[in-house]
């Protein structure tokens, strides 16, 4: 069962989100708060496995909740709930820190998978405004000595799955692409979050964008695949 604080301003949108979020489908809504303040002490008190926060609320918004708490716990597993035209800061909260973004009016099928891979420590890009988002990341790649050395010790086919994830893909798309096996892509990708020292997918893609690996206006995925 996967624990889940809901952080939302509309009760309407937290009771649809109970509806698709309940026990017979493997989650268990513990908590909720009607803004980002009021989500830090929520959050401390019960310790979801994720939590569930719309981007747009009084007193304190998404970014700021986000950034809060894995200033508070860095093992917070965020995702964030948008609509679209939000790109700008659905970029900011995956910069804050959060696991993944995810649309309000998206299957509840693709919401449930949404909440369970953060909860699984991994990261979930909504693909209907993954591209747009990530074209919001500035041009120029952010000057970090000690992050430009971690991009140097990997090697050239992990930087090749970096790329690659940083435009979108799947490890499925990525081997396939490479013509290589899955299990060897998911062996890359563990490396590669081991030496660029980012906990998931939606980390390694902020980092691939902060640091020019993938540039804004590259296409979210590769032709063909």
């Amino acid at each position: 069962m996967i624990s889940v604080v809901l952080v939302d301003d509309q009760e309407l949108a937290r009771a649809g989100l109970r509806t698709i979020l309940r026990q017979p489908y493997g989650f268990d809504v513990v908590g909720e708060a009607a803004d980002g303040q009021a989500a830090l002490g929520e959050v401390a008190r019960v310790r979801p496995d994720a939590v569930v926060m719309d981007i747009r609320m009084p007193r304190m918004d998404g970014v700021e909740a986000t950034r809060a708490l894995l200033a508070a716990d860095p093992t917070s597993r965020i995702l964030v709930l948008t609509t679209f035209g939000e790109d700008s800061v659905l970029a900011a909260a995956l910069r804050a820190g959060a696991s993944g973004f995810c649309l309000k009016d998206a299957p509840a099928e693709d919401i449930q998978r949404a909440v369970r891979a953060v909860a699984a420590g991994d990261g979930w890009l909504d693909p209907a405004v993954c591209g747009r988002v990530l074209r919001r990341y500035r041009t120029d790649p952010v000057t970090d000595p000690d992050a430009v050395r971690r991009l140097g010790e990997l090697t050239s086919r992990e930087l090749d799955v970096l790329k690659l994830i940083g435009r979108g893909l799947t490890n499925a798309e990525i081997a396939r692409h490479l013509v290589v096996g899955e299990g060897t892509i998911k062996t890359h990708v563990g490396r590669i979050f081991t030496k660029l020292a980012v906990r998931d997918r939606a980390a390694a893609v902020v980092f691939a964008f902060d640091h020019g690996v993938v540039r804004p206006g590259e296409p979210p995925s590769m032709p063909g695949v």
